[in-house]
């Protein structure tokens, strides 16, 4: 905690200084992202470091491999599926961004198993990326490639299942939202996007 607190004074001596205009205006005047971006809760990656974006720019939802579940209204808890809803049908962000990335734990865990300590919610969290695993094990490919062809197809994926909410392809029929995928290398720091093709290329 004291790394935490050491942290935010740093923050209240240098950034909000420069900031606080921006946080005065977004208390104000509320948020108004036009980007939900979908990434995964690894600590490498940060969507708002990667694409050098400022207080109130994106609206983010992180989860263990950057899942998004089928469209499921039920009583069960939906973290994922609630921040997806109040983004696009509160917020009428514009676009949506499902970022996947190299060395992907919960990938890991899809193709090999789930780590000891990650047997209650990961391995039964990774099922939602089992035809991801089906055609990483068809595809014949060795070790990392494997993984990395896996990883880009866990954000083919989440977009499909993205395609299945009534309400977000409502809106990208009308024209009034996209859908995007994005894939993220930690060793290289290099952004790739999904083109019309599935295939992904370096920007």
């Amino acid at each position: 905690m004291d790394d935490l607190i050491a942290g935010y004074r740093r923050f209240r001596e240098v950034a909000w200084p420069e900031r606080r205009q921006v946080f005065e205006q977004l208390a104000a005047k509320g948020q108004k992202p036009e980007t939900l971006v979908v990434a995964c809760s690894d600590s490498r990656v940060d969507p708002q470091m990667i694409f050098n974006a400022g207080p109130g720019e994106m609206f983010i939802v992180r989860n263990v491999a950057n899942l998004v579940p089928p469209y499921q209204p039920d009583a069960n808890y939906h973290g994922t599926s609630a921040a997806i809803e109040f983004a696009v049908r509160v917020l009428k962000v514009k676009q949506v961004v499902v970022m996947g990335h190299a060395q992907c734990g919960g990938v890991h865990a899809l193709l090999d198993g789930a780590p000891p300590g990650a047997e209650d919610f990961v391995a039964e969290w990774m099922e939602i990326a089992e035809p991801a695993r089906r055609m990483a094990e068809q595809s014949g490919l060795p070790g990392e490639l494997r993984q990395r062809f896996c990883e880009q197809c866990c954000v083919k994926l989440s977009l499909s299942n993205l395609r299945g909410f009534p309400w977000v392809r409502e809106r990208v029929a009308a024209g009034d939202l996209k859908l995007h995928g994005a894939y993220f290398g930690v060793a290289s720091g290099r952004l790739e996007i999904m083109n019309d093709d599935g295939n992904f290329a370096a920007v």
